[in-house]
This record gives structure tokens, sequence and C-alpha cells, in this order.
């Protein structure tokens, strides 16, 4: 049964456990403590966490690495020291104007840069980038698809403008961002080359990748071939290497960083190829609210699935984080 909808009486102080991040460094700064439960006001739930991910952009927020993202992060230690920015869980408590959730809903999304979602329980606003789970996902489902796909939608889709009959380039096709680029690329209708090592070809080709090759043993840059967009997924390319793999009005996406911040500014005044860089996380909940709504279309219609590597327990948080290190992870890491 449903319990009713609730939220909590000021003064009721409970507790819950979290992985907590007090200084800059190895996954071994991350420790397991007891803190206090979060309350949610009038606009807020309170949801139970079941599953969470960690990811390299949360890897970042551990070690404060490159070190400009400590004017964001914190300067001298994590100014936010739960990480985690994807989650699925349950509502567990609303607050009394919520009209948009109801205890005992099943529900995705992101914290977006409040973090938190290493947790058993996190507090949202109900206008938040959260909505209900698709029907036929699992929790560990749920919170998988988050990252990857609200990224590939918002660079493939939103800075790109992907177009059906496109040839499209995912570079480090078989990370969390790669494999939900391909299948994003594939639901709009395009060709897909997926550049990454031999041993995820079976993988790529199963998320309908049309092409593989392992970028240990031939650059796609050099083939002669031309593509109308080239997505670096992982930051290892730049586009003064690929300019020439672009058609005349072809786009080069950098998931990576600021190394193409110059290149795009530049071709965004001349010439035809252009060079796009984003940021899907500091967007607005309303623009990343649609694109989870996308996503929960896309997976419910058998277009987009989720892909796990591994799961690990919250109180082994240290040990998914060294295998994200290892830039070896096929999909997703989920923490339960």
């Amino acid at each position: 049964n449903t319990p009713p909808n609730r939220c909590y009486l000021q003064g009721d102080i409970d507790m819950m456990k979290a992985m907590v991040c007090t200084k800059y460094g190895s996954p071994d700064v991350l420790q397991l403590q007891e803190v206090e439960k979060p309350v949610p006001t009038s606009n807020e739930v309170l949801i139970k966490v079941h599953a969470a991910t960690a990811t390299t952009a949360s890897a970042i927020g551990r070690t404060g690495k490159p070190h400009f993202v400590r004017l964001f992060f914190g300067i001298t230690k994590p100014r936010k020291p739960i990480l985690g920015q994807e989650l699925a869980g349950e509502i567990e408590a609303i607050g009394s104007d919520v009209k948009s959730f109801k205890v005992g809903d099943k529900v995705f999304g992101m914290t977006g840069t409040e973090l938190g979602a290493h947790a058993q329980y996190k507090r949202m606003n109900e206008n938040s980038a959260l909505t209900s789970m698709p029907q036929n996902a699992t929790f560990d489902d749920a919170a998988a698809i988050v990252e990857g796909g609200l990224t590939a939608l918002n660079f493939l889709k939103h800075k790109a403008g992907i177009q059906e009959g496109q040839h499209v380039v995912i570079y480090g096709a078989s990370g969390s961002v790669g494999t939900a680029s391909i299948q994003v690329a594939k639901a709009c209708g395009a060709t897909v080359t997926a550049i990454c090592s031999s041993a995820n070809f079976d993988l790529v080709k199963s998320l309908g990748a049309d092409f593989a090759i392992d970028y240990r043993q031939e650059n796609f840059t050099e083939d002669g071939s031309t593509y109308d967009i080239i997505f670096d997924t992982v930051g290892k390319l730049s586009f003064s290497r690929c300019k020439n793999s672009l058609t005349p009005t072809g786009i080069y996406l950098d998931a990576g960083g600021i190394g193409t911040i110059f290149p795009m500014m530049w071709t965004s005044l001349f010439g035809g190829r252009k060079a796009m860089l984003a940021t899907t996380y500091t967007r607005s909940a309303e623009a990343n609210l649609a694109d989870l709504e996308t996503l929960k279309t896309l997976f419910e219609q058998g277009s987009f699935r989720a892909v796990i590597d591994k799961r690990y327990p919250l109180d082994d948080l240290a040990s998914a984080y060294r295998y994200v290190d290892t830039c070896r992870k096929k999909g997703n890491l989920v923490i339960n």
C-alpha cells in the first residue's frame, strides 16, 4: 500500500549513510559517514536513492583536476562533499506544496550542480530535472541512462542538429557517453562509425553502430573519409586533427573541455566547418527535464537501452572510482 503524502515535521532528525569527499585526491579520500537525513521543504521531495552512478565527470569533482574546476567545486576542498549527480529511486516524502509527485513514485533524474546522489536519500525541488522512470526500467537501468543520454542529446541533437542520413563518428564509443551517442544517432536515422578498441566491437555493433574502427590499429582521420559530425566523447582529439575529415559543413563536437573554446569562437565567424562544445549539467532544469522525457520515451520504445559494466554497493564507491580512473569502463558503473 502506498503511504499517505506527508512532509517531515520540524524537529525530526534522522540519519543516513553517505559517501563523503572531505578533500581532493585519490578514491581513498571517500569516507562512508552517518550524516543528517535531509528534510524536504514545502516545494521539495525526498528520494530514497536505489541507484546512482560513478562517472568521469564526478571523478573530476573528487580530484579537483584540472585545477580550474575548483572555481566551481571549491578552492581547497569540495564545497559539496557528497558527490554524484545521476540517480533513480522512490519518493519517500513530499512537501506540502508539491503537485507533480506523490509518495511511492519511482523517479529518475539528475541533481546537477547540487550533487548529492551518493547517499541513501536526496532532497530535490519538484521542478528539478526529475521525472517518473520508464515503465520497463529497473532502478539500475534508469540511473545508467541519465549521464550518457542527456549528454548525447545535448551535443548531437541540440548543438549539431543531427539529421537523418548523416554519417556520424563517435570517438570513445564504448564509454557511457559513447554508448548513448550511438543509440541517439541511430534513433535520429544517422549512419554511425564507432571508434573504440576491437574488444568492444561486439558491444557497439549491438547498439547499432554500422562500422567500427580500432583506434589503436587505424587512424580514421587519415583514410580520406569525410563525416557530417565527429563527436569526441572523451576529449582525446582536436578540431585541427579532425578538420579534413569533416564535410564542408561538418561539425566537430568535443565533450572533453576547454581545448575547443578558441576553435569554436573562430569557426563561428569563419569557414563552413564548425567546432562546438556544450555543458549539459549546467543547463536549466527545464532543458534537462525535456531530454529526460525523450530518453524515457526512447527506452520504453526499445530504441535506447542501459549499458552497465559493473555494480558496486555504496560503501565500495572507492573501488568504482578506481575503475573509472582506468578509463576502461564499458558504459556505466552503477552504485546501489
